[in-house]
């Protein structure tokens, strides 16, 4: 029966059925909940990048933490600044020395060699490690030697030279504090170790299985 205005009624409430009702709700359910299930996944990161992020997070802390030893080792092998005072004015003992310029050197050698060490070693620990761990490697490197830089010069001849120049008295040879004038070596670890990773991968990293070939028509056959 048609409503008073002449339209007819909605098919599913002329129908009279509740099933029909019942069937549109159940649908709506579902399409909302494949809705928010496909809005989940692509929010959230699937389990093989956490685990990435998390084994990246441990190469960044490791490799920071043997800055340490990086920097124990620049203060032992990089060469002294002789430094002496006539009690007014503190003078290079050897003014044709290239001892500051040897200790820049020295930090960048070490920097190479642990950057290489320490990607030779994450590859062997996880082969099949991703971008992530490039990236670990990175950012480990770079505060490793900004912790040994600083540990270098902290440990190492006190940097006021007036008063180091006073306490050892005229014409005694002191050395000069440790520096590094060429920050740009505190990227040698991680241009190493990025480096060496990326290439170790691409020789000895895993490889996607080559496609099957199509078989071969035999000559003849029909």
């Amino acid at each position: 029966m048609p409503y008073p205005t002449g339209y007819p009624a909605h098919p599913g409430q002329a129908s009279g059925h509740p099933e029909d009702a019942e069937h549109s709700d159940e649908h709506a359910e579902h399409s909302e909940h494949a809705e928010h299930s496909e809005h989940a996944e692509h929010s959230e990161p699937g389990p093989e990048l956490r685990a990435e992020l998390v084994q990246a997070s441990l190469v960044a802390i490791a490799v920071a933490v043997a800055g340490v030893l990086l920097g124990l080792l620049w203060l032992w092998l990089a060469p002294k600044v002789p430094l002496v005072s006539d009690g007014s004015a503190v003078y290079l003992k050897n003014s044709e020395g290239e001892d500051a310029v040897g200790a820049d050197g020295m930090f960048t050698l070490l920097g190479l060699a642990f950057g290489a060490v320490s990607a030779i070693i994450v590859f062997l620990l996880f082969r099949h490690g991703g971008i992530a761990l490039v990236v670990g490697l990175a950012i480990g490197g770079v505060l490793a030697s900004v912790i040994a830089w600083r540990l270098g010069v902290w440990l190492g001849p006190t940097s006021d030279v007036v008063a180091h120049a006073k306490a050892a008295g005229k014409g005694v040879t002191f050395d000069g504090p440790l520096k590094l004038g060429a920050k740009g070596a505190l990227l040698a670890w991680s241009v190493a170790a990025m480096v060496i990773h990326l290439a170790l991968t691409g020789l000895f990293g895993p490889r996607d299985p080559e496609p099957a070939l199509p078989p071969t028509a035999t000559p003849g056959a029909r």
